[in-house]
């Protein structure tokens, strides 16, 4: 059986949307974790980001900057700033998990056929900073799928139509060592719920059930569904106060090429860390609301 009859072609994890009260305090907070990050931009539509760009996925750093240029959600539209917003009103961490994709009106047909819901697309271009300070156009397409049954953890893929300007390998050298999105973990109370929904992300075949919970397998990084028990044990937290009731994305794991230098990093930084089963743990609350995990690829 070929790679492709396993799972949808390069629907792998493309990035996470990482909602921050202030990007600039979250900007000195990644730097620190040793993160390079891209230059901010802004969006037409309120929002503000910056990136970390690992290989062939990235982390999307966002604020709500401008909640006066935020338009509502449509009878067939999905408002991304609108959702953000919303999202921040209650907490920061990560809001959104985004899969890479050649085709976003293919992927909404495909998801409106498995049951998702029916949305347009959303295409839009912005300016973005190359390394010697120059700017280009970058153009995206986005094909929201969010399910209703977790209303506080969206999905949609995103197509990229100038990623020759969008990489840049001096983006991608990090001084933790930093080199791929390895993992997201979800806390649900009862993780085989988020099975169909998974399944039509991506395929059946991609998600499977273990001591640990749901765990979907994707071409690029897995989605872990973990119970608050199990998520303790690979994570060496408790969920933070403020987390919703309903499925949510907890936590992101970090593959990195040299653990020890990570951890010497972090010690070198006076980076507060423990370790647990996912790895080397910076907790929640470090990481505006997102525990993020390094681990040895």
């Amino acid at each position: 059986m070929t790679r492709e009859t396993i799972y949808p072609p390069d629907r792998g994890l493309d990035h996470l949307v990482l909602a921050v009260d202030a990007l600039d305090a979250a900007r000195e907070t990644y730097m620190r974790l040793g993160f390079t990050l891209t230059p901010r931009a802004e969006h037409s539509w309120g929002t503000a980001n910056q990136l970390v760009q690992l290989e062939g996925s990235f982390l999307e750093v966002l604020e709500v900057a401008a909640p006066e240029k935020l338009f509502p959600h449509g009878e067939r539209s999905f408002s991304f700033g609108a959702f953000l917003n919303d999202y921040s009103k209650q907490r920061e961490g990560c809001a959104m998990v985004v899969f890479e994709s050649h085709d976003a009106r293919a992927d909404r047909d495909q998801f409106s056929e498995r049951g998702l819901p029916d949305l347009d697309p959303f295409d839009f271009e912005r300016q973005a900073k190359l390394p010697d300070g120059s700017s280009v156009r970058v153009a995206f397409s986005l094909a929201f799928a969010p399910p209703p049954e977790t209303p506080d953890a969206a999905f949609f893929t995103c197509q990229q139509h100038a990623p020759e300007y969008f990489w840049k390998p001096d983006y991608q050298k990090h001084l933790n060592g930093a080199q791929t999105l390895a993992e997201v973990a979800m806390i649900a109370d009862d993780p085989e719920m988020l099975r169909p929904i998974l399944e039509k992300l991506q395929i059946p075949e991609a998600v499977h059930t273990d001591m640990d919970g749901l765990t979907c397998e994707t071409m690029r990084g897995r989605i872990r569904v973990m119970t608050p028990e199990n998520y303790r044990l690979w994570y060496g937290e408790d969920e933070a106060n403020n987390a919703p009731d309903t499925p949510h994305f907890a936590a992101m794991r970090i593959g990195v090429a040299d653990i020890e230098a990570t951890q010497a990093l972090l010690d070198k930084r006076d980076v507060t860390y423990h370790w647990a089963r996912a790895g080397l743990i910076v907790p929640s609350i470090s990481v505006h609301g997102c525990c993020l995990a390094f681990a040895q690829i």
